[in-house]
C-alpha cells in the first residue's frame, strides 16, 4: 500500500518561503511521476507543478512559475516543493500526487495516490 505524507505547512509572510515535502512508503518514488496540488478554500483542486520521473520535464501553473521549484529525491524516496515569494493568493491546503507512469501530467485524474495535504497561510 502507498502512502505519502506531506510536511513542511505552517503561516508564512507575503514574501516568505516554505520548502513542503512529501515522503513516500510502500513503493519507491524513482520511476514515476510526481505532482503537487493546491485547494483553496470554496474553489477546486489544481495542479501547482508537476515533475517527469527522472526531473528532465518539469510543468508550473502560470501562478507559480519562476517562484516554486518542484523536485524529487529518488535516493530519500521524498518529493519538494520549494516556494518563495509567497503571496497571500497562494493560501492553500496542498497535496502530493504520484502517478503510476514516468510521464509528468496536469490533471488530477492522471495521478493514483495522494497524500492528505499539509496547510499553507500567506498573512497579508
Amino acid at each position: 500500500q502507498v502512502q505519502l505524507v506531506e510536511s513542511g505547512g505552517g503561516l508564512v509572510q507575503t514574501g516568505g518561503s516554505l520548502r513542503l515535502s512529501c515522503t513516500a512508503s510502500g513503493r519507491s518514488l524513482g520511476p514515476f511521476a510526481v505532482g503537487w496540488f493546491r485547494q483553496a478554500p470554496g474553489k477546486e483542486g489544481v495542479v501547482v507543478g508537476a515533475l517527469s520521473w527522472n526531473g528532465s520535464h518539469k510543468y508550473y501553473a502560470d501562478s507559480v512559475k519562476g517562484r516554486f521549484t518542484i523536485s524529487k529525491d529518488n535516493t530519500n524516496n521524498t518529493m519538494y516543493l520549494e516556494m518563495n515569494s509567497l503571496k497571500p493568493e497562494d493560501t492553500a491546503l496542498y497535496y502530493c500526487a504520484e502517478r503510476r507512469d514516468p510521464s509528468r501530467a496536469r490533471g488530477r485524474g492522471y495521478y493514483d495516490y495522494w497524500g492528505k495535504g499539509t496547510q499553507v497561510t500567506v498573512s497579508a
